[in-house]
């Protein structure tokens, strides 16, 4: 099987398109339970959809191009969460094939083939992690693309074109998910070891990443939005984001067939020696990216949904040595079916009657949202929940700025403040839902600081539930 995936012939494209869908469809065929990042997603994307303005109508930190992505499916369909997990499962295909286009047009290592997006496509299918569409899945695509624009074209260096696109690529990949703004190091680093004129070359990278950001502030600027876009995307900066909800311990145990195949690949890329000057620079630059992608997954300490993309790049290069020619051909035949089976067993171990406790890894479907039983007779209302549990939104629609409870306490949280009542007032007058849920218990004290708005909320039988009259 391997020997077959060394060859450049669209047979060997067709067959691991092939492979990677009969791996991967069935269970998303059979369904997922949705996520807390999708719900948010699809939330987001309802609201923007509506007319609302990120970060001026919408207390959230969605980074704006991925915000903008989640409007326009909503504008495809409403809440379509297919919709999402086909544009996943999309997206890590044209990841994975960007990338091995990228390997075998600049002659990273003496072998071609499609192998490098084969082991992307089956590492990748480990965790359905990834068969949810994330920020951080759409600004990963951006960054693969931008590999290219990182290497010259030929003695003399750059094109200046190629580095500002560099940088514009990044750009657009941290307005995906900021984190990814790091990435930055590893242009820097393709400059400092591929350019004749560093500081030139650096600058004109750093143009090209500043500026969409500049493109996104001056829109938001003229808009009203640039002190929010400043507050809930840039000054939480690379801490306060959205969770996958998956235990820690989990997501370590899920690593486990990663990590394997990325230390062997390096242990057999540290023993071979590379003729091309070019080959030793650029596997050089793949060690900087692995460090890099390394920090990205720490600043959430693992958490951000999707998280195991950031590994897969560098993986994928790295396995090059990890399957080139050896005298046994049959252990690297033997290694490579371990991993499909690996990958089978993981990605369908809840299929499987004890399988999970045998493994001691649950599956990640039971960590997703379901709807909470309590508010199940409460179907297409808009609503405000009051605290941190979203699942009511569920069958139910947002109707005001307040949809992350953790940055709505710049207002909720400073109810002793007057600035802080006027700002309520302001956001909830134009638009009041016809429920609230008050999971914190404020309803009380908001209806004796705005009665006005607050007071037309009765009680109703379901603890903490309120309706207007």
């Amino acid at each position: 099987m391997l020997r077959f995936f060394k060859s450049s012939l669209p047979t060997q494209l067709l067959a691991l398109v092939l492979l990677v869908l009969a791996l991967r469809l069935p269970l998303l065929w059979a369904g997922l339970p949705l996520t807390a990042a999708e719900l948010r997603a699809l939330l987001v994307g309802e609201r923007l959809h509506g007319g609302a303005m990120p970060y001026r109508d919408l207390y959230d930190g969605t980074a704006p191009l991925a915000a903008a992505t989640f409007a326009a499916l909503d504008a495809v369909l409403a809440r379509p969460v297919w919709l999402y997990r086909m544009m996943a499962l999309g997206l890590l295909f044209i990841q994975g094939l960007r990338l091995n286009l990228v390997f075998n047009r600049y002659d990273v290592h003496p072998e071609r083939g499609y192998v490098a997006a084969l082991t992307y496509l089956l590492v990748g299918s480990v965790s359905t992690d990834l068969d949810a569409l994330s920020p951080l899945l759409l600004g990963n695509t951006f960054i693969v693309f931008a590999l290219s624009a990182l290497l010259p074209t030929s003695r003399e260096g750059y094109d200046n074109r190629r580095l500002f696109r560099a940088g514009f690529l990044i750009g657009l990949g941290a307005l995906c998910y900021l984190p990814l703004s790091l990435f930055v190091i590893v242009g820097l680093f393709a400059v400092v070891i591929f350019a004749a004129n560093s500081f030139r070359s650096s600058l004109l990278l750093l143009c090209g990443f500043f500026f969409p950001y500049a493109l996104v502030a001056t829109f938001f600027f003229y808009t009203g939005a640039l002190p929010g876009f400043t507050q809930f995307h840039l000054q939480p900066g690379l801490t306060d984001l959205i969770a996958s909800g998956l235990p820690a311990g989990l997501q370590l145990r899920l690593l486990i067939v990663p990590m394997l195949v990325l230390g062997l690949a390096l242990l057999r890329s540290l023993g071979t020696s590379l003729g091309l000057v070019f080959q030793i620079k650029f596997r050089q630059m793949m060690l900087v990216w692995l460090v890099v992608a390394g920090v990205a997954a720490a600043v959430e300490r693992g958490a951000a949904p999707g998280a195991l993309v950031l590994l897969l790049p560098p993986l994928a290069y790295f396995s090059l040595f990890l399957w080139q020619r050896y005298r046994q051909s049959w252990l690297l035949e033997l290694l490579l079916l371990l991993l499909i089976n690996s990958v089978l067993v993981l990605r369908y171990r809840a299929q499987v009657p004890r399988l999970e406790s045998l493994l001691h890894m649950p599956a990640e479907s039971r960590f997703g949202l379901e709807p909470d039983p309590r508010y199940a007779a409460l179907r297409g209302q808009t609503l405000l929940i009051l605290g941190p549990d979203d699942r009511a939104y569920f069958n139910n629609h947002p109707a005001t700025p307040y949809l992350d409870w953790a940055l709505s306490q710049v207002d909720f949280g400073h109810l002793n403040e007057y600035a802080a009542v006027v700002r309520v007032a302001q956001k909830m007058a134009p638009n009041p839902p016809t429920y609230l849920l008050d999971q914190s218990r404020i309803v009380p004290r908001l209806k004796q600081l705005l009665p006005g708005i607050f007071s037309a909320y009765e009680p109703t039988e379901t603890p903490g539930l309120y309706k207007r009259k």
